[in-house]
């Protein structure tokens, strides 16, 4: 459905009567706000042709809204008086949530309360108007996400109140009760795939209570929506068990990190992958022309891709992790690695991203980089040879994030793609962000210099 398709006004009456059939009197409407925390309301299903009608009002704070519950000064949040924003059923997107009885649940789309215009910040409309951008190259995008994520059990003794959960060293690429006692993989795959999110297959990860559940590719606006619900819903899922899921870059200081990894490839009007080529290398001119161009913007995308604090504990050499701006053959120590299939599954997988992600803003950034080097037949350097994090032979990463968002600030071409006021709201959020924790006394701090100095 379009965002405000006649056709939905037409079909809420069927689907209501649909809905009530199966058993279902409630509809979960949920959207992303900045950080990709979900944000819902629920709807009594005979409300639902109201609610399309008018939509449901949110203050738009929520965009603004710190996850301690502060409200950071953007402008036209607390300065405008906290006015609303509309949120408006997806109906394409309703699908029953199979393990909540009697409750579907929809994306909604969020609207100036008028419903003239789509809310600036709202990252699925960002999407958007990097798809509609990039489209004017001929280049249909097709995403494909991979999301890791740390699971949790409760522990009184720890400082934070969790440990990592089923926690032993060793069971990376494991299935089954070895790394997984409680047996939440198979659970959570189950349900995942009866919500109809596309996922194909999951494993214990390298680290102890860590996990990865694979999804399939599809268009990059539903490849970032079912990013977006599988983390929802993952987290979701760990609650009903008294666990916690969490997709935070880097938890713990004796673990590696969370990825947020994307493959993209581009198609034509036709469906042909244009990223398959002739060359030496069996890719494109336009595959090196995109990989150039997330080369070029890799400092600003950091931003997008690496959004907190904590991100930036994950990076460094030897970390499996990016922390140079580079692309390699099948190499996974490069920030931009071509997997080795090719034809119509030739593709770049971005490993810039970790798990803290919000997946649309992480894809618009990606499509708008790339849309970048195609436009502008940016040339792309030779790939990496060998094991990477030599600092000598490429550009390194920005190291935090105060560095990152200087450098989104100053990529006015990727601004320009991406749309000011949401660059301008996502900046003074997450400056706000730094601040807060350059104030904050840190348990490290403590420990460092309390009994000496």
């Amino acid at each position: 459905m379009s965002r405000q398709d006649p056709a939905a006004d037409r079909d809420v009456h069927e689907v209501v009567e649909r809905l009530t059939a199966d058993g279902v009197d409630v509809v979960r409407v949920s959207f992303t706000d900045l950080i990709g925390v979900e944000r819902a309301r629920d709807v009594l299903v005979e409300r639902l042709p109201s609610v399309m009608d008018h939509g449901l009002s949110f203050c738009r704070a929520i965009y603004h809204t710190t996850p301690g519950g502060d409200t950071v000064g953007v402008p036209g949040g607390l300065d405008a008086g906290l006015p609303d924003i509309s949120i408006r059923p997806d109906l394409s997107t309703l699908v029953t949530v199979p393990w909540e009885p009697g409750v579907a649940s929809c994306l909604g789309d969020a609207f100036e309360p008028d419903g003239s215009a789509p809310a600036a910040e709202a990252p699925r409309e960002v999407l958007r108007r990097a798809i509609e951008k990039i489209s004017e190259l001929g280049l249909a995008p097709v995403v494909g996400p991979e999301l890791e994520y740390y699971v949790c059990e409760p522990d009184a003794s720890a400082p934070s109140g969790w440990r990592r959960y089923s926690d032993a060293t060793g069971n990376v690429y494991t299935a089954g009760r070895k790394g997984d006692t409680g047996g939440h993989l198979l659970r959570t795959l189950r349900h995942l795939r009866d919500l109809g999110l596309g996922v194909t297959m999951g494993n214990h990860e390298f680290g102890g209570g860590q996990f990865e559940i694979n999804l399939d590719h599809s268009a990059a606006l539903d490849a970032a929506d079912r990013a977006f619900r599988f983390k929802a819903a993952v987290q979701e899922l760990a609650r009903a068990d008294g666990l916690l899921a969490t997709f935070m870059a880097k938890p713990f200081n004796d673990e590696g990190g969370s990825g947020f990894h994307v493959h993209l490839s581009c198609l034509d009007a036709e469906g042909r992958n244009l990223f398959q080529g002739e060359g030496p290398d069996g890719l494109s001119e336009t595959a090196h022309q995109a990989i150039a161009g997330v080369l070029e913007h890799a400092p600003a995308l950091a931003a997008l891709f690496n959004p907190t604090i904590n991100s930036y504990k994950r990076f460094g050499p030897d970390s499996l992790a990016p922390w140079l701006i580079d692309w390699g053959l099948d190499n996974r120590s490069a920030m931009v690695r071509i997997p080795p299939e090719r034809g119509a599954a030739s593709r770049m997988e971005v490993r810039l991203g970790d798990a803290s992600a919000n997946p649309y803003l992480g894809v618009a950034g990606l499509l708008a980089a790339v849309y970048l080097g195609v436009r502008d037949k940016l040339t792309a350097p030779a790939p990496l040879e060998g094991y990477g994090y030599d600092a000598s032979k490429a550009p390194v990463l920005p190291g935090d994030l105060p560095t990152a968002l200087d450098a989104l600030a100053a990529d006015t071409a990727l601004v320009e793609v991406l749309g000011e006021e949401f660059v301008s709201a996502f900046l003074t959020y997450k400056r706000d962000e730094v601040a807060r924790f350059h104030r904050h006394v840190t348990d490290w701090e403590f420990g460092e210099y309390a009994y000496h100095l």
